[in-house]
């Protein structure tokens, strides 16, 4: 692999900037010189409440470009040959008037009657502006509302429900979108209350309007259906399964079953029981017709994620006068195996790195939709500037998970399916971390996960049992060194062998509307507490304890620990695609009884693409923490190299995170190009006051001076299935550094693309060495930009 050095880096930023500021190019250098393009839009006499709305009435060829996208059309499309950027709002006077009309009679939707809208065209140096001018007249009101329902039974069903969704009432604005939106709400009401056959045409308004008083008196219509008395309320009869093949094919042998008094299933698949649809058909024989179990059925057969396609029902009135509905569902399975590549790359100087991970994924074992996958992912890590060239650390994790689409207890329980499918999930995971010249870790954990919503918006889930057993093995040499030091914390900490047995929970809120433009909230919580049965089973077995006075099971010490972990996310729109998110990210793990030290893998770390950005991954804290402070000569620079990514860790966790999101183009080269400024502040702290990290406890009254601030900004490609992400963050307030020295960005700037006494002075302090061959200083120097590529957002 590549690597990059800061002057590539910058150049490449470089290269960036110029192309940004290059599109500032003249709007019209790509059309003809008898045309114009419309660079303005002007609305006048509109409400301030509608102007922005009337706006969207202008055609969308007359609707002014954004100028990114113009450039990037200009530059790419080869005059239109390619489907790059956005073509120039060419002006078009059919077009215009066109928009005048829609313009006018959005008004009288809104209630201007007697709206007129008068259009003007302004060219200069073949830049037009389009004016629209309008004179709005009186706003009308409603003055009177009452129905007229011919059926008794759907009066009542109107009148019970009108209040929960109408926008219609006396003093209200006459406005025949919420006319509309009325009917719609009552069509949707009578289709959850069995009224199959009902619709939208037998709902009609009649208004009677007086011009001079500027009001309305309205009456709402319910026609029967001809040559009826009422309308007809449907019950569910018999249904119908049918699976074709892969390729929608339905020849062949099928497996065929009457499951019971309603549920035929004919699978030409022959990879499905049936037990797999039926849990998920919530149009059960007797019940009313419901447009809502419909649509809930759809759904969730679609959650199953087996199944390509899953059309809505369709329905066969039966031929007698009873009013009952057959139903047929035609389904298509999606392949069974499928296979997914994730990598993310990071680069700070002559360190970078890369994460790869792969997914295979067999969607349907034991013919019930019970989903197999094994999952690898590689982290690794290179060093090539501080004198350790090559591999620096490795993560390497392997797994395989079954997850079946409902919750597999010994006792019964009711069906949860109504707001998500629920999951049972069987795990088995093994890590093996590398760091060069000090350690190998390996642990296995196995656990069964239970996952279930509440509602739409609540998720829980649950692990009743997670075991989990990791060792590591030190390197000779490291060993030895710690020792002599008195870091016995540290040897123990990533040499020990421990097994526990820990209980999790977590609850998520609002998780459907992460991919939304919406105002909302978003709530993470996560509660881990790990060894207390193993505790009790050691003392009532009065187990021994080993030479530091711990008890143990089956030879090995347990780990006894709890630890928790929020993350808080406000979503605010600011029109469009515009979006600001602000993340509070904190957390707190306590070993306690049976351990004086969390298990080295449930410590918290800071740094990374997804974190404290301008950081690398284990690379910040904990606290004011320097790792100067491990003193000059051999030894101590012996240390450094050896407990780098290591050495920076803590039980307690703050992170913040403030991020503007916008779009710069909807079409470049494929996908839409977004953009994101963001400032990451927080660190990770010790418990306690620690020999091994000084000034890197935590304490309320020095918060402040342990946080580190980092800025920086971004750019999305944003392709619709999956999202490239590229960032650049700069250290800002950086905590190793005591007092006003803290504010590195401000304090140095000269040297954010460049070198000085500063940075020489960070790796004299920082050395791991001397290469013996050039007596060159080799170490951690400081950067203060980190970029980081990705798929996926950070949050």
């Amino acid at each position: 692999m590549k690597a990059y050095t800061p002057v590539t880096l910058r150049f490449a930023i470089l290269n960036i900037l110029v192309l940004i500021i290059a599109s500032g190019c003249s709007v019209t250098r790509g059309i003809r010189q008898d045309q114009a393009i419309v660079r303005k839009v002007v609305i006048k006499g509109v409400d301030k409440e509608f102007k922005d709305l009337a706006f969207n009435y202008v055609d969308k060829e007359q609707q002014p470009n954004n100028w990114l996208n113009l450039q990037i059309y200009y530059t790419f499309s080869k005059k239109g040959k390619r489907n790059i950027g956005e073509a120039p709002a060419i002006l078009d006077s059919n077009l215009v008037e066109f928009s005048r009309d829609q313009i006018q009679k959005f008004l009288v939707n809104k209630g201007y009657l007697k709206a007129k809208v008068v259009d003007s065209i302004a060219i200069k140096k073949r830049k037009a502006t389009l004016y629209f001018t309008a004179q709005e007249g009186p706003l009308f009101h409603v003055r009177n509302y009452r129905d007229s329902i011919f059926d008794p039974k759907v009066q009542q069903i109107y009148r019970d429900t009108r209040k929960n969704y109408t926008h219609v009432k006396p003093g209200s604005r006459y406005d025949t979108d919420s006319l509309a939106y009325d009917r719609d709400q009552f069509f949707q009401v009578m289709k959850q209350h069995g009224y199959y056959d009902f619709y939208r045409q037998y709902i009609t308004y009649l208004p009677d309007t007086s011009w001079g008083k500027s009001v309305a008196d309205v009456v709402i219509m319910i026609d029967n259906p001809p040559g009826k008395k009422e309308h007809p309320i449907y019950t569910m009869n018999n249904t119908l399964i049918t699976i074709a093949r892969s390729n929608g094919r339905t020849n062949g042998k099928a497996d065929t079953i009457q499951v019971d008094s309603q549920f035929r299933f004919v699978d030409f698949s022959g990879r499905f029981k049936p037990r797999t649809v039926t849990d998920y058909v919530f149009q059960k024989k007797g019940d009313k017709y419901s447009l809502e179990t419909q649509m809930l059925t759809t759904s969730r057969l679609s959650e199953l994620n087996v199944f390509r396609n899953v059309p809505n029902p369709t329905y066969e009135k039966l031929p007698d006068s009873t009013n009952r509905l057959n139903s047929k569902i035609d389904i298509v399975p999606l392949k069974r195996m499928t296979d997914r590549l994730e990598a993310e790359f990071l680069f700070n100087g002559g360190r970078y790195g890369y994460n790869l991970g792969n997914t295979f994924t067999n969607r349907n074992i034991f013919k019930q939709a019970a989903a197999l996958q094994l999952k690898l992912n590689w982290s690794i890590l290179f060093d090539n500037g501080s004198g350790t060239k090559g591999i620096q650390n490795q993560d390497f994790r392997v797994g395989a998970s079954v997850i079946y689409p409902r919750l597999l207890l010994p006792f019964s329980f009711p069906n949860l399916a109504k707001f998500g499918v629920p999951h049972t999930t069987f795990s088995s995971n093994f890590q093996l971390f590398y760091q060069k010249d000090l350690v190998e870790r390996r642990s296995f954990i196995n656990s069964v996960t239970y996952d279930f919503f509440e509602t739409f918006r609540k998720q829980h889930s649950i692990t009743p049992i997670s075991i989990e057993f990791s060792n590591g093995t030190i390197d000779p040499l490291a060993r030895n060194l710690l020792l002599s030091q008195n870091r016995y914390s540290y040897v123990y900490l990533i040499g020990r062998t421990t097994f526990t047995s820990a209980t999790q929970y977590t609850f998520q809120y609002n998780a459907i509307e992460l991919n939304s433009f919406k105002n909302f909230i978003y709530f993470r919580g996560n509660l881990d507490i790990g060894g207390n049965f193993l505790s009790l089973l050691s003392n009532l077995a009065g187990t021994k304890r080993d030479s530091l006075g711990q008890r143990t099971i089956f030879g090995y010490t347990f780990s006894q620990y709890a630890k928790t972990e929020v993350d808080l996310r406000i979503y605010r729109s600011l029109g469009g695609e515009k979006q600001f998110i602000f993340r509070i990210n904190p957390g707190v793990g306590v070993p306690y009884g049976n351990s004086n030290q969390l298990i080295f893998e449930k410590n918290f770390y800071a740094g990374g693409a997804n974190d404290m950005r301008a950081w690398l991954p284990r690379n910040l804290g904990p606290g004011q923490f320097n790792r100067a402070s491990y003193g000059t000569g051999a030894v101590a620079d012996t240390t450094r190299a050896r407990l780098k990514f290591l050495d920076q860790f803590g039980e307690v966790k703050i992170v913040a995170n403030a991020e503007y999101r916008y779009k710069l183009a909807d079409n470049f080269f494929g996908s839409k190009l977004k953009g994101a400024f963001f400032m990451d502040a927080g660190n990770v702290w010790r418990l306690h006051k620690e020999a091994d990290n000084p000034n890197g406890e935590f304490r309320f009254n020095n918060i402040w001076q342990g946080t580190a601030i980092g800025i920086g900004t971004g750019l999305r490609f944003d392709l619709g299935f999956f999202i490239f992400r590229l960032d650049a963050a700069f250290k800002f307030k950086d905590p190793q550094f005591q007092g006003s020295d803290q504010w590195v960005f401000i304090k140095h700037f000269d040297e954010v693309f460049g070198n000085g006494p500063f940075k020489q002075k960070y790796l004299l302090d920082n050395k791991t060495g001397v290469d013996p061959s050039s007596g060159k200083i080799i170490g951690d120097g400081y950067s203060f930009m980190q970029l980081n590529f990705g798929i996926g957002l950070p949050f």
